[in-house]
């Protein structure tokens, strides 16, 4: 990342809240569940499945978790009535993790449940490394009894090909990204053409063990990759799917190329009162976006001043 990236990216949390909604809209589907399901409705009717996350991470007390898997169940109860296209992605943390193991694990048991009887995908989602081991361990210690389970391993971890091999073993399917938190270089890779080659052969890996890969990229080299790997080994339409993130910095002529050619397609869709803890973090995590924000804030704040 830039000097003038990371320089941009300290001064997210200065930019006035209102301006930061009306740009953090164009990446988050709204404050609630409606807003967001009307996201999902219209994401399937354009080819695309989408998997909703009830933003809020990072919970302080146990009456937040248990909000958190009450949001879930009214999530999933939605979705079932209306019969979309879309599972769920949860963080451990929102379920409080940090709180207490035990209660974090019988909460996301609830939400498995809960999905399983609605026909529903729950997606464990990774966080950053000192959560690396708990979440992996945990998704491998419920995937026997939760067939609806699976894991998101990040291509810029050191220990990721430890983890895709333990994970394949059990034939977990995995969301393979390539990974955004602000990492030291001793847990990840830093230089981009690495982090492009571990997740090619991780990717393989994954492919070659028979497991149902979310290949989550919008990086165009590696989409070339993955659908070389999809003819070289003869994987079916069956057995991947790519997925986007929804809206800002996604390349959405490519989503449509993908679709086009009857591949499936899954877009992330993030919601909830959490909004502006959700885009201020992702934004101080990810410079390179925080630049792209701050240049449509300055024209939002232009276009305000000519009125």
């Amino acid at each position: 990342m830039g000097l003038l990236d990371r320089a941009i990216a300290t001064t997210v949390p200065a930019i006035p809240k209102p301006l930061v909604r009306k740009v953090s809209s164009r990446y988050i589907a709204g404050r609630n569940l409606r807003e967001a399901v009307r996201t999902v409705r219209q994401l399937n009717a354009e080819g695309s499945a989408a998997t909703l996350d009830v933003l809020g991470e990072g919970v302080r007390d146990v009456s937040q978790a248990e909000e958190t898997v009450r949001e879930y169940k009214r999530a999933l109860d939605l979705l079932a009535t209306e019969n979309l296209n879309s599972g769920v992605s949860v963080k451990l943390t929102a379920l409080g993790l940090d709180l207490d193991q035990s209660q974090c694990r019988n909460n996301i048991k609830r939400i498995l449940e809960y999905a399983a009887a609605r026909d529903r995908f729950v997606r464990v989602d990774m966080e950053d490394s000192p959560y690396t081991e708990r979440t992996i361990q945990t998704v491998l210690d419920l995937h026997a009894d939760y067939g609806n389970t699976g894991a998101v391993v990040q291509a810029y971890m050191r220990r990721s090909v430890f983890d895709v091999e333990r994970l394949a073993e059990r034939k977990v399917s995995v969301r393979l990204c390539k990974g955004i938190y602000v990492e030291p270089r001793r847990v990840a890779y830093k230089n981009f053409d690495v982090v492009r080659e571990n997740y090619v052969w991780l990717l393989e890996k994954l492919f070659r063990a028979g497991c149902y890969v979310g290949v989550a990229t919008h990086d165009e080299y590696l989409v070339w990759h993955a659908l070389r790997l999809v003819h070289d080994l003869g994987v079916p339409g069956s057995g991947y799917e790519f997925q986007m993130l929804l809206g800002l910095g996604v390349d959405e002529p490519l989503r449509k190329i993908l679709v086009g050619a009857g591949h499936r397609m899954r877009v992330y869709v993030p919601y909830g009162e959490q909004w502006y803890e959700y885009s201020v973090r992702r934004l101080k995590e990810n410079p390179k976006v925080a630049t792209y924000v701050t240049r449509d804030v300055v024209a939002e704040m232009a276009n305000y001043l000519r009125r």
